[in-house]
């Protein structure tokens, strides 16, 4: 079990979006690993890989007992129906605000083995696919809130114990070698 650190808000990976997967090696099924095991400890929905400091197109998830990942995620809405409830975010720790996303999802990518798959989900899996895909273009969920709820999101960042605006990022190299952080 290899658990990373996961970068908290402020911390430029997380606004760079991510590059596309292009080799389907034991580095890439290394990472799929190191974000499975992450997202366990941290007793978390989902992961992306920019979350702990690796800028490619890769997120895992735990949503109602299926766990998976997938790899270059293209996302389909099959309607326009929507869902508004509580969102939050292992990179922004104890902060949870309700955010408006679409209530079903149809994410096609590909898994560590390069092989295409397809996720549907409802409600909080399609949730959890949008915010990690968020998390993939450099997009936080604080982005998406109305105003009202970004200034209370805001407010409860700054008073956060974590959140230190005087301090630079830390950044530390990446086990992942070839993928090299942002």
């Amino acid at each position: 079990m290899t658990v990373q650190s996961v970068r908290l808000f402020g911390d430029p990976v997380l606004r760079t979006p991510a590059d596309a997967v292009v080799d389907f090696d034991k580095e890439l099924r290394k990472l799929v690993s190191d974000l499975l095991d992450t997202m366990r400890q941290q007793n978390g929905t989902g992961l992306a890989a920019p979350q702990i400091g690796v800028g490619l197109r890769v997120f895992t998830f735990d949503v109602d007992d299926v766990v998976g990942h997938l790899i270059n995620p293209v996302l389909e809405f099959p309607d326009e129906e929507e869902q508004d409830g509580p969102e939050g975010c292992l990179s922004i720790p104890g902060v949870y605000v309700d955010t408006k996303r679409r209530q079903n999802v149809i994410a096609k990518g590909f898994d560590k083995h390069g092989e295409a798959i397809q996720v549907v989900g409802t409600g909080l899996m399609a949730r959890c696919a949008q915010h990690e895909t968020d998390h993939l273009d450099g997009v936080l969920f604080v982005d998406r809130l109305d105003a009202e709820r970004r200034k209370q999101a805001m407010k409860e960042i700054r008073a956060a114990e974590w959140y230190n605006p005087d301090a630079p990022p830390v950044v530390k190299a990446s086990p992942h070698g070839l993928f090299g952080i942002r």
